[in-house]
C-alpha cells in the first residue's frame, strides 16, 4: 500500500483517533483511582509522556506504559497539579465575586483576573508537556512554562484557541467527553507543544538538531533531557 494512498491515511485516521480514545478513558480511570484531586496531576503527566513519544512515532503498549508513568509520576504530578487547582479555584472565586459587582472597580479588577486568568491557562498547556519533554526541577516548571507562553505568543494564541474550541465541542457534544473529550485536547495540545519547543531548540542550538544536544551542555539554567527551553 503506498505510503501517500487514501486508504494508508484513513487507517493512520482511524488508529490515531482509537488511540486518543483509549488514551481518553485511561486518564478518566486513573484520574478516579487518585480521587480526582490527586489523581488529575499525575495522570495528565502520563499522557503527555505518551502523547510525545506517539508523536514521535515511538509505539509503547498504551496501558502498561499509561500505568508505569502515572505511579512513577505520582508525587511530580501531583507537585505541579494541586497548585494549578489551587491557583485556578481561587482565580474562579475571586472572578465570580468581582463580577457580579456593578461598579467601576470591581470591573476592573474582575477584568484583571480574567486576563491572569488566560495566561495561566496559556501557561498551563506548556507546563505538563514541558514535564514530558525537559527534565528541570518543579519551580522551573512552572517558571520555564510562565517565561515560554509570554516570549511565544502566537503559540499561546493557538493553544488557548484549541483549549476553548475542545470545552466548545464537549459543552455541545457531552457523549463526546467520554470518549475523546480530554484525550483529543490532550494529544493536540502535546503535538502543538513538541513542535514549538523543537523549533525553540533548534533555534538556540543552530546548526545541531535539538535531540542531539548533550544534556549537561545547555545554555538554559537546567539540565534538559534535550537542548534548552528558553
Amino acid at each position: 500500500m503506498a505510503s501517500g494512498g487514501f486508504g494508508f491515511r484513513a487507517y493512520t485516521l482511524f488508529d490515531t483517533l482509537v488511540w486518543i480514545a483509549c488514551l481518553n478513558v485511561l486518564w478518566i480511570v486513573f484520574t478516579v483511582l487518585g480521587g480526582v484531586v490527586l489523581g488529575i496531576g499525575p495522570s495528565t503527566a502520563a499522557a503527555h509522556v505518551l502523547v510525545r513519544d506517539k508523536v514521535r512515532g515511538n509505539a509503547a503498549p498504551l496501558m502498561r506504559r499509561f500505568a508505569k508513568e502515572y505511579f512513577k509520576n505520582f508525587a511530580k504530578g501531583n507537585a505541579l497539579g494541586l497548585p494549578l487547582i489551587v491557583v485556578g479555584a481561587a482565580l474562579s472565586l475571586n472572578w465570580g465575586y468581582f463580577s457580579a459587582g456593578w461598579d467601576f472597580g470591581s470591573q476592573i479588577v474582575s477584568a484583571g483576573i480574567l486576563l491572569a486568568a488566560l495566561f495561566a491557562a496559556g501557561a498551563v498547556c506548556y507546563l505538563f508537556p514541558m514535564f514530558a519533554r525537559y527534565e528541570l526541577s518543579l519551580p522551573q516548571y512552572f517558571l520555564m512554562s510562565s517565561r515560554f507562553a509570554m516570549r511565544h505568543l502566537a503559540g499561546t494564541v493557538i493553544l488557548l484557541f484549541v483549549t476553548a474550541a475542545a470545552l466548545f465541542v464537549c459543552r455541545s457534544v457531552p457523549g463526546l467527553i467520554p470518549f475523546f473529550g480530554v484525550g483529543a485536547w490532550l494529544y493536540v495540545t502535546g503535538w502543538l507543544c513538541d513542535r514549538f519547543f523543537t523549533a525553540n531548540d533548534e533555534a538556540m542550538s543552530p546548526g545541531a538538531p535539538a535531540a542531539a544536544a548533550p544534556a549537561g551542555k545547555a545554555p538554559a539554567p537546567t539540565i534538559a533531557k534535550e537542548a534548552s527551553l528558553v
